[in-house]
């Protein structure tokens, strides 16, 4: 069985919990599955809106007090928080603050910001008052992504729940085309980094062998 259907069945039976579990974690998939769901009538928009809001907001709390107090022990034991660390503090150096902001919405830092932001001196009132309003614009703009795509669907299919099977392929290939264009962009970004790097094992190898 494939994910999306695997997703779509257990917000249909479980509804909101899983939306809620979903969304602690990263969620975007699983947030315009429902506002897709939620156009479909399985479930309430506002309702999705809420939960979805919920779970992003109690997420970035807790990844924020997690990096505050283990923070250092974080960084030694897990090697994707220390490789990221550099990037997280250009970010917060171009950014400050407004990085609690738009780190839910920047992939591949979705837990990792929070984490490295509760590791410096941010004050917890701050991130507090801005990680609500960024969940809450989060978890709107990707429910009603979901809820105008099928919208936009049922303008042109005369019985949208006939094709949902090939709607959810759709959202899945879009998320995916999403997820690669990300991937190819970082991948190019450090393409200069990857040549001098393999210029140095050159010098490195050629000073050995001499």
């Amino acid at each position: 069985m494939q994910i999306q259907q695997i997703l779509k069945e257990a917000l249909e039976s479980h509804g909101y919990w899983v939306l809620l579990i979903g969304t602690i974690l990263e969620g975007e998939v699983i947030l315009i599955m429902a506002g897709f769901l939620a156009f479909q009538k399985y479930l309430n928009l506002a309702a999705v809106i809420m939960t979805a809001f919920a779970g992003s907001f109690l997420g970035d709390q807790l990844y924020f007090y997690l990096g505050r107090k283990q923070g250092r022990i974080l960084l030694q034991r897990f090697h994707f928080i220390a490789k990221r660390l550099r990037e997280a503090l250009k970010l917060i150096e171009k950014y400050g603050s407004f990085v609690a902001f738009i780190s839910r919405f920047t992939y591949g830092f979705r837990i990792v910001l929070p984490i490295i932001l509760g590791i410096t001196r941010l004050p917890p009132r701050t991130f507090f008052l801005i990680n609500l309003g960024s969940a809450l614009s989060w978890a709107t703009i990707f429910a009603l992504a979901g809820y105008i795509f099928g919208k936009s669907a049922s303008l042109l299919l005369d019985d949208i729940s006939k094709y949902e099977h090939y709607l959810l392929l759709t959202l899945a290939g879009i998320m995916a085309t999403l997820w690669l264009t990300h991937f190819y962009h970082a991948w190019n970004l450090k393409r200069p980094v990857r040549i001098r790097l393999a210029r140095m094992r050159a010098f490195r190898h050629n000073r050995s062998s001499v």
